[in-house]
């Protein structure tokens, strides 16, 4: 087992943690998987060919370290960049690296993997989402959405407000053909649209409007998420989450 490094750790023990989890990764290497990466559009010039739920593994052996995080991104290779995202501390993670690892970003598996579980959890996710969605990298406008998905998905408290302007931000965004942005872009209306009713019902009429537009990425992604969001179980689910609210205002209404 890796030991959790402190911050004040000396570079030769950082360095040898991070030359440990490495060594970790390549063992659970696999040349089959590394080659069926290229299916799934994962480059693998720097790969070592790890299946996630391996890396799993190794995270779990690591602990949560935030500096062995910073490290292992620094090192370039797929398998310790997704690693670095799941042993990192939310909590640590500062806008600066949001923007340095976004940046680095080059295929969806990555962009996916540190927005849905590292940096959806930060303060700061908020704000990235409004800095990113207009950018023109493709990963990065990429990561607007995904981090938009993962927010709407894991966010419990936060109220409908921000999610509505971020619609706006996906009607934009839909313009964008790009393949891994406009599945992007499909994957926050629909997300954003399974919070609540109110959110739900949003999210069908810009959805209806995209479906009818004239450019061909919109009606893609108007299509794409209404086929989700009118399934009968979305629709069922969303009427619980509703009921289950309306039942706790009318208990704290009580209380009063």
């Amino acid at each position: 087992m890796i030991r959790s490094m402190p911050t004040s750790a000396t570079a030769t023990n950082s360095h040898k943690a991070t030359r440990q989890a490495i060594a970790l990764l390549k063992r659970k290497s696999s040349r089959t998987y590394r080659a069926g990466m290229v299916r799934y559009a994962i480059p693998t010039d720097r790969a070592f060919g790890v299946p996630v739920g391996s890396i799993r593994s190794v995270a779990k052996q690591v602990g949560r370290d935030h500096q062995l995080a910073l490290a292992l991104w620094k090192t370039g290779w797929f398998e310790a960049r997704m690693l670095a995202t799941m042993v990192d501390e939310p909590a640590l993670v500062t806008p600066r690296q949001m923007d340095r690892w976004c940046r680095d970003f080059d295929n969806w598996a990555i962009c996916d993997t540190a927005c849905f579980g590292l940096f959806d959890r930060s303060p700061h996710a908020f704000r990235k989402v409004t800095e990113w969605a207009p950018r023109k990298e493709e990963f990065v406008r990429r990561a607007a959405f995904a981090l938009m998905a993962s927010v709407a998905l894991h966010d419990k408290k936060s109220p409908d407000r921000p999610f509505v302007r971020w619609l706006s931000l996906i009607e934009r965004g839909a313009k964008d053909d790009r393949n891994f942005v406009k599945k992007g872009v499909s994957w926050a209306l629909r997300t954003v649209g399974a919070r609540n009713l109110a959110l739900h019902r949003r999210a069908i009429a810009l959805s209806k409007r995209l479906a009818k537009s004239e450019v061909q990425s919109e009606r893609w992604v108007g299509n794409d998420a209404l086929r989700d969001l009118q399934r009968p179980l979305v629709a069922t689910r969303v009427a619980r989450k509703e009921a289950k609210a309306n039942t706790r205002a009318r208990a704290r209404a009580r209380a009063l």
